[in-house]
C-alpha cells in the first residue's frame, strides 16, 4: 500500500536531517572499472537531503562516478550510549552553474568555518551533488530493530518502504547495462 509523503515535520525527515547536521564526514563508495567497491572519506554540505561535496578532476572517485553515477553514502557515529546514522543509495551529477557554486561556498563556510570554498588537496576540483534515492536509518537509541528503509521522491519527500526486497529494488532500478 502507498504511503503518505513526508510532510517537512515529518519526524522521518527530522531524523534524516538531524543526522546530516550531526556529522561533517561521509563514506562514499563507488564502482571501480574491475568491479569492486572503493569507499573513501570526504566532508560534506547538505541542503535538504541532496549532499554536495567536491573531489579531484584526476581522482580514481571522479573516473568512477563519470563512469556509474550510482553511489552509497554512510554517514554516523557511534557513542557509548548509541549507534546512529544512516546509508542512502544516490546518483551523482557535477555542478557547474556559478550560482550554484556560490550558494554552496557559503553552506560550505558556515559548516566549516575554517574553509573559504570547496577545495580538495588537488589544485583541480570538480563539486559534485549526490542525489538520494533510498535511505536506511539506524538508531539504536530507539531500541534494537531493524534500520528504518525509506524511499525518496522526486520533491525530496520521504515515506517508509514497505515490503523492503520488492520496494528497494525499484528504487534502484536496474543496474546499467556494462556494454
Amino acid at each position: 500500500m502507498p504511503s503518505i509523503p513526508s510532510t517537512p515535520d515529518d519526524p522521518l525527515m527530522s531524523d534524516i536531517l538531524a543526522l546530516l547536521g550531526e556529522n561533517r564526514i561521509l563514506a562514499l563508495a563507488t564502482i571501480r572499472p574491475d568491479g569492486w567497491p572503493q569507499a573513501t572519506m570526504v566532508g560534506y554540505v547538505h541542503d535538504d537531503l541532496t549532499l554536495y561535496f567536491a573531489v579531484g578532476r584526476t581522482s580514481q572517485k571522479l573516473s568512477n562516478i563519470l563512469r556509474d553515477p550510482r553511489v552509497s553514502i554512510a554517514v554516523g557515529q557511534d557513542r557509548p550510549d548509541h549507534l546512529r546514522g544512516l546509508s542512502m543509495a544516490a546518483t551523482v551529477s557535477q555542478v557547474t552553474d556559478a550560482h550554484e557554486i556560490s550558494r554552496l561556498n557559503a553552506l560550505l563556510h558556515e559548516r566549516y568555518p575554517e574553509q573559504r570554498v570547496f577545495a580538495p588537496r588537488e589544485a583541480s576540483a570538480v563539486i559534485l551533488k549526490a542525489s538520494p534515492s533510498l535511505i536506511s536509518i539506524v538508531n539504536l537509541s530507539k531500541g534494537p530493530g531493524r534500520p528504518q528503509l525509506v524511499v525518496v521522491d522526486q520533491q525530496t519527500r520521504v515515506r517508509p518502504v514497505e515490503g523492503v526486497a520488492s520496494e528497494a529494488a525499484r528504487a534502484y532500478g536496474p543496474p546499467p547495462s556494462q556494454g
